[in-house]
This record gives structure tokens, sequence and C-alpha cells, in this order.
């Protein structure tokens, strides 16, 4: 990405980001994300190929000093840790000082997707997921009530769905869900996204759970809503979802 003796990392990816400013772009992304702050307009595939470039470098020296400032340099340091090669906790402590700064659900989404290391240490991630559960825990020094529970949950749930619907996993994942307690929106959201995909992937304890459970009646609503907005689902049982709804 250019000469290091003139420049830190940082000034060089903040001049890359600008070099693929899309204005357009940039106002789409606002659209899509209220929340949001300070958009350039970079898109992901962009995103993408600086992590990549980064992360086989020297990611730690990239995040050690990363920029908070701009919507997109957030996520390309979520982007950085999915490609990050390393020792697994290490790889996982910058994970953690990561989720505070997730205040949007494409950040927390696209992190969560790109990191599939979690397919090959899923006891370890697991492990470290769940403290995040504990309303009562306190995670570098902050107790959960001081924290955004919101996305650290909705970062929990979307992890789950993309790595733990497995039969060695599903029922603590069910468990989960039914004891993530958040009025944030995108937190229900990411619950009900994450039951509609396991309806999918490991039917019969979902519908058992849909059938005993502790969810609010919008998130439950939700997740039958997606799923029968799913293809992979026959007529027949979304009709059965359908009578189901709350």
């Amino acid at each position: 990405m250019g000469d290091t003796n003139e420049y830190t990392v940082h000034d060089l990816v903040r001049d890359e980001l600008y070099k693929n400013m899309d204005v357009e772009y940039g106002k789409f992304t606002a659209s899509l994300s209220p929340g949001a702050g300070n958009i350039i307009g970079v898109r992901i595939p962009v995103l993408r190929k600086m992590a990549k470039e980064i992360a086989s470098v020297n990611w730690k020296e990239y995040l050690d000093g990363a920029r908070d400032d701009t919507f997109e340099e957030v996520m390309l340091q979520g982007i950085v840790l999915g490609y990050a090669r390393g020792k697994i906790n290490d790889i996982l402590t910058y994970m953690g000082r990561f989720i505070p700064k997730i205040d949007d659900w494409s950040i927390c989404d696209t992190c969560c997707n790109t990191f599939k290391i979690a397919n090959q240490y899923q006891q370890e991630v697991w492990d470290f997921l769940m403290p995040y559960l504990d309303e009562q825990g306190v995670i570098d020094g902050k107790p959960a009530n001081e924290r955004n529970r919101e996305f650290e949950l909705r970062f929990v749930a979307v992890m789950m769905l993309n790595y733990y619907l497995n039969d060695a996993y599903i029922d603590k994942v069910l468990y989960a869900y039914d004891h993530m307690k958040n009025d944030g929106y995108y937190l229900k959201m990411g619950v009900a996204w994450g039951l509609a995909e396991a309806y999918v992937k490991c039917p019969e304890p979902t519908k058992a759970f849909l059938k005993n459970n502790h969810l609010d009646d919008f998130t439950f609503n939700k997740a039958i809503q997606k799923m029968q907005e799913s293809f992979r689902i026959t007529p027949e049982e979304k009709a059965a979802l359908k009578a189901m709804k709350r």
C-alpha cells in the first residue's frame, strides 16, 4: 500500500481508504446503517483486499494503533481479525478488544462471517463467547450494564449461527438464544435470524424449542417470519409455522 518509510501503516490505511472513496456507495451504506457515523464509502471487496494485505504482514502492529474514527476503519479491523493467523488465544485477545467498538449490524456481521478460524477452534471460540452471556460478568474491567450489550450479544448470536449450528452445539445455542435478554432491535433480529438458520440445519431440536421457550413475542414472530421467507423450508412446514405465531 505504499512506502512505509514516510508514513505509519495507519496513515497509509487512511490514504488507501480515501483513494477508494465512492460517495454514492457511502450514501447507500448510510441508508442501511442509520446509526453509523463518518462513513467514507468504501466497498467491502476493497476492505477485504486491504485486510488480507495487512494480515499477511503484521496484523498486531496494525490493530495496536488502528483508528476508530471512521466506519470503514472499524470494519477493517474486524475483517483483519478474520484473516489473522497465529495462536488462537492471541487472536481472541484482540477480538476481545475489538468487540466493544461494534456499534453497527454490518460491522458485527462482516466480522463474524470472516472469522472462519472458529471452524478450526470451535471449543476455544465457544469458551471465549460464553462470558458475554453473563449479565453480571465483568469484561476488561467493565460490568455488563456499562457495555453495549445489544451489539455484544448480536456478535455472539451471529457467531453461533455461522459456526455452531451442528449436533454438538445446537442445544447450547438454543439455550443461549433463549436467554439473550436485551431490548435492542439488532439483537432480537440476530436471534430471529439464528433461529431461522437453526430450523434449516437442525430442524428437530429447533422445532421442539419453538414449542417451549422464553422468547419475547417480537423475536419469536420475527423468527417465524424468517423461516416462512426461506426457500429451504417446505410449504407445508411454513403453514404449520404460521399457525404458531403469537
